[in-house]
């Protein structure tokens, strides 16, 4: 019977030395269960766990070597980019602009702050729509302030114009929210906009899904481009989840049980017990078995002992 649960306890993974000491303590006919919740309660470990729980050794590969695998880098490089983890910014330029002059004027202005505060986060690709009719010479009825910040930002690659064209002195205009709507939902990205495209979330139902999950709305605070906290709502994700592509998921914070020692929910209490830390939450009934259960297996231990010559 000893040998039996050595091998049963050995094959979980536990070390013989921990192993032993517990059936030192329990007796050898204690129950596997016991033996396990000793085990936990001593603080040991299966070998899979402590493998797991230990960092593994850098590896270095030679400069030449091309077969490498995909998880070793190169001495010297940075493990993640931050850029990498970021998700595409697409701007609707027109609709940012005209938020920041009060819907009144084109406030390029307001195009720059946007941009700066994705630059500041570490956004790499960050993409600004606006039609090509906003680079001619402003008229009274549609005016443009701060108009050569569009030429900075097309030098840099950020601004894109979508198409228009004249034909017999009307302007032709093309669809600069669907230019929006399909390069973010290609890259996998973000849109900047406090308009719901709705009419094109009726033509395709996957644009429909994307632009639900993946829009983002803002305010201008004093000159200020304040997107929000929570962009799904209070029990969505929180902003920095929501422009990354891998998002982190916040530790559960426990609530002290009010009852204290006194509760007799066990294992079942949704709260939080310090003086559980260590041990496995069992039910109040659970724990008066197993105490009854050692008492009479250290009797029978004594009694064959006194039997035995």
């Amino acid at each position: 019977v000893h040998q039996s649960k050595m091998d049963f306890f050995c094959k979980l993974g536990y070390g013989k030395q921990d192993i032993c000491k517990v059936l030192e303590n329990l007796g050898q006919e204690a129950l596997e269960d016991d033996v396990l919740k000793e085990l936990i309660r001593m603080g040991s470990k299966p070998q899979a766990l402590e493998d797991q729980a230990q960092p593994s050794p850098l590896k270095l590969v030679a400069r030449g070597s091309c077969s490498t695998s995909p998880g070793l880098k190169w001495l010297g490089e940075d493990e993640s980019d931050s850029s990498d983890s970021l998700r595409p910014i697409v701007i609707d330029g027109s609709n940012v602009a005209m938020s920041h002059g009060n819907k009144e004027v084109f406030s390029c202005w307001g195009i720059q702050l946007a941009v700066d505060w994705f630059r500041e986060r570490g956004h790499t690709y960050i993409k600004v729509f606006v039609p090509l009719w906003r680079k001619e010479p402003p008229r009274q009825d549609s005016p443009i302030a701060d108009q050569h910040i569009l030429e900075e930002l097309e030098k840099q690659s950020i601004l894109v114009y979508t198409p228009s064209r004249k034909v017999k002195g009307k302007r032709v205009v093309c669809y600069d929210d669907r230019y929006i709507v399909k390069v973010a939902y290609e890259r996998d990205g973000v849109i900047v906009s406090n308009d719901h495209y709705r009419d094109l979330q009726n033509e395709n139902p996957e644009w429909k899904w994307f632009i639900e999950q993946r829009l983002l709305m803002y305010s201008f605070v004093s000159n200020r481009f304040m997107p929000p906290d929570d962009p799904l709502g209070r029990h969505g994700p929180t902003l920095s989840n929501f422009l990354s592509k891998k998002p982190v998921l916040p530790e559960k914070k426990w609530q002290p049980c009010p009852y204290g020692k006194k509760c007799t929910y066990g294992n079942k209490c949704k709260f939080y017990h310090p003086e559980r830390q260590h041990q496995a939450q069992i039910s109040v009934a659970d724990e008066l078995r197993a105490k009854t259960k050692f008492p009479l297996s250290q009797g029978k231990e004594e009694e064959r002992r006194q039997c035995s010559p």
